[in-house]
């Protein structure tokens, strides 16, 4: 057999197998009947043997012609139903979403969103990985993953979840009744912190201010350090110190007066948090389907990340620290 195609002609041949009439299939196909003739010609050529008896009425497979269709038919119509199943996939969206959320983000940007997305798309597997560290969405097989926008790559996608976040020093008032407030950062060395190390082998998280246009950063001391900040806003919660946050996590807290905030004047913001994922991954139709859930969600939140009151200095943050 000659070099060249090997799937040349074949959709040609079974066209006419199926319709058993050159005329037919050329219709079939939009092309000429001279055409479809010499397709099959050049096929029978290639294979070195005849696969059609054809006279002025009739046309049949020969013994070549109905085994090489026995093989061909059943692969063609998988091959089509795979298809439509692209198809499916398109109007209906299904599969595994493989999802990297930061420990604080859960309560805010999964826990609201999981249930929507099971009822209107129950086709849509999803996995949720927790994880405090940034994660090369390539490398480690997520499809999507939710961060302060500052640590997202540049060359990701990023739909903002969030308006820009305010860093705040809160604390319970039974805190505050036993050790008084802070009046500058410097004097949170004098108080006692809720201290936040990432998981795995980074260091204690310090607490970062903006005092005019100065960055100042703090290594508050602490009796207790924890790798979660649900976690820390418990044991702050309990008066046993101070914890560093990001305001969306604090505004129910805030509201409720469980939580106060001191050192406001120095409060530093960043950026708000996103959904980020490679260039071109939104077309996918069960990110595409999450996407818009997890908007239509935000949309609807009446608690969350709020617009900053005071557009303080920014400060980068690169990870969720308590």
């Amino acid at each position: 057999m000659r070099a060249g195609d090997p799937f040349e002609g074949l959709h040609v041949f079974l066209a006419v197998a199926r319709r058993k009439s050159f005329r037919a299939a050329a219709k079939d196909l939009g092309v000429t009947a001279g055409a479809v003739s010499q397709s099959i010609r050049a096929l029978e050529g290639r294979v070195g043997l005849p696969l059609f008896q054809r006279t002025t009425r009739s046309v049949a497979l020969t013994e070549a012609g109905q085994s090489l269709f026995s093989r061909l038919a059943p692969a063609s119509d998988a091959i089509g139903a795979a298809l439509d199943t692209l198809v499916g996939l398109r109007e209906r969206p299904a599969g595994l979403l493989k999802l990297t959320v930061p420990h604080k983000a859960v309560p805010f940007f999964i826990e609201p969103v999981l249930p929507r997305m099971r009822e209107e798309h129950p086709d849509v597997t999803i996995e949720v990985s927790v994880d405090d560290a940034f994660v090369d969405l390539g490398k480690a097989g997520f499809d999507a993953g939710i961060r302060i926008g500052e640590s997202v790559a540049v060359d990701m996608v990023g739909v903002r979840l969030s308006e820009d976040l305010r860093w705040h020093v809160v604390g319970a008032p039974s805190y505050f009744a036993t050790h008084g407030h802070p009046a500058a950062p410097r004097d949170l060395l004098r108080h006692a912190a809720i201290r936040y190390r990432p998981v795995g082998p980074g260091a204690i998280y310090r607490w970062e201010f903006m005092d005019g246009a100065h960055a100042v950063v703090v290594d508050v001391p602490g009796p207790i350090t924890v790798n979660d900040g649900a976690l820390a806003i418990q044991l702050a919660r309990r008066g046993l110190g101070l914890v560093y946050a990001p305001d969306f996590q604090i505004t129910r807290d805030l509201a409720e007066g469980t939580l106060v905030t001191t050192l406001d004047a120095y409060a530093p913001t960043s950026a708000g948090i996103f959904l980020y994922f490679a260039a071109g991954a939104q077309t996918q139709p069960k990110l595409r389907a999450f996407i818009d859930v997890l908007l239509a969600v935000r949309r609807e939140a009446t608690t969350g990340p709020p617009a900053p009151k005071h557009r303080a200095a920014r400060r980068s943050h690169s990870s969720f620290p308590a």
